[in-house]
């Protein structure tokens, strides 16, 4: 990406009016010895100076299951799901504690928001979760956000407050998502490999050259690390928000953002901002069915940004229902769009490869022309 291009990410970003901060576990329960208090201290007091300065934050905060498990005793993170629920709902309570009591001190308030994926999927519930946000925001409050993980179960979860952060950037129309965690950045190899690695300062978040970079893993208290960052800047992205990876341990992290020397790596988004609508159907994660299309049908969605029709798709699978969320996926599995299809899979299957005008006469009725609306669709 050019200069001039960096430099107008950098411009939006230092004027982002919304903001998404995200902090992970090991920042939040000192490495895993319980909340590091004076840390929340020094961030509330961080968030209030952007808010004197017209900013909106809402903290997408990890550390319950940390917490919990430091307050009975676990020497390590659980795997029974049951026990992670526990420890969520021992954690959660000294977590919000902390945040209300510091947030306080500056005459703001905390607000407890508690998330599981169905709440997004559901489209009802995500317009409702969009509205209380928007509405705590005007009221000058803090959202905390965290995943519900007492009521989550591995096959409804995000899976980590990366992908949570991003889907909540996406949620609320953020300009910017800021990624705290214990590194300086995201470094041009891995820094456990290659200590002397440098920080990466800026790069298009699609740059495919970065995912060597991200590494594997996390660490032992944690779910995220820098591939699920990447991952989470990539998501933000297609909603036209910029990520910032940056040391929450340093000095007046959230404030230097502002300033002409902004900390850490920041990932641009070269695309501009989608509609509500279609914000909804990128943040889907559970995907109901999968299409393969035809060379000619990937070639117009892409090149014209036309309607899928049937007759460029060549196989359906999975069982999904009209409005549920489909794959879109070319002849080598490569992911094509995402869309919300017009038709069950059970009559799908039934007119692939068929002209529009030809509907009919297989089905006996006409729902759309198209399996999926342009308007209802969005290109990965």
């Amino acid at each position: 990406m050019s200069s001039t291009e960096q430099q107008r990410q950098r411009a939006r970003v230092k004027h982002a009016r919304r903001w998404v901060v995200k902090i992970g576990s090991s920042l939040l329960t000192a490495d895993g010895r319980g909340i590091d208090h004076a840390a929340i201290a020094r961030w509330s007091s961080q968030i209030a100076t952007l808010h004197q300065r017209g900013c909106q934050v809402v903290l997408v905060s990890s550390g319950a299951v940390a917490e919990g498990c430091s307050r009975l005793g676990f020497a390590e993170r659980p795997h029974s799901i049951h026990e992670l629920q526990a420890a969520a709902a021992v954690g959660q309570m000294g977590l919000i504690q902390a945040y209300e009591t510091a947030l306080k001190r500056h005459d703001l308030h905390a607000a407890l928001v508690l998330l599981t994926h169905e709440d997004l999927s559901d489209r009802r519930r995500y317009l409702n979760a969009r509205s209380t946000l928007r509405t705590l925001l005007d009221l000058g409050v803090v959202p905390v956000i965290n995943e519900n993980d007492t009521v989550a179960t591995d096959e409804i979860r995000f899976g980590d407050n990366d992908t949570l952060a991003a889907l909540v950037t996406n949620l609320i129309e953020a300009d910017v998502l800021v990624l705290l965690t214990d590194r300086d950045g995201l470094h041009v190899a891995d820094p456990r490999i290659d200590p002397d690695a440098p920080v990466l300062s800026y790069a298009d978040a699609n740059d495919p050259k970065l995912d060597a970079m991200a590494g594997h893993g996390a660490g032992g208290l944690g779910r995220g690390g820098m591939v699920t960052k990447l991952a989470a800047a990539r998501l933000a992205a297609r909603s036209g928000a910029a990520t910032l990876i940056a040391n929450g341990r340093a000095e007046d992290v959230l404030l230097k953002v502002l300033g002409d020397s902004q900390p850490g790596t920041l990932l641009g988004a070269a695309l501009e901002p989608l509609d509500a609508r279609k914000r909804w159907i990128v943040g889907q994660l559970k995907i109901k069915g999968r299409l393969v299309l035809d060379d000619g049908a990937v070639k117009v969605l892409r090149e014209a940004g036309r309607s899928l029709l049937a007759v460029g798709v060549v196989e359906s699978s999975g069982e999904y229902l009209r409005g549920d969320v489909v794959l879109c996926v070319d002849s080598r599995g490569s992911d094509v769009a995402k869309g919300l299809i017009n038709y069950p899979s059970s009559e799908a299957g039934r007119i692939l490869g068929l002209s529009s005008d030809e509907i009919e006469s297989r089905l006996g009725y006409v729902e759309e022309p198209e399996l999926i609306h342009r308007d209802n669709m969005v290109l990965i």
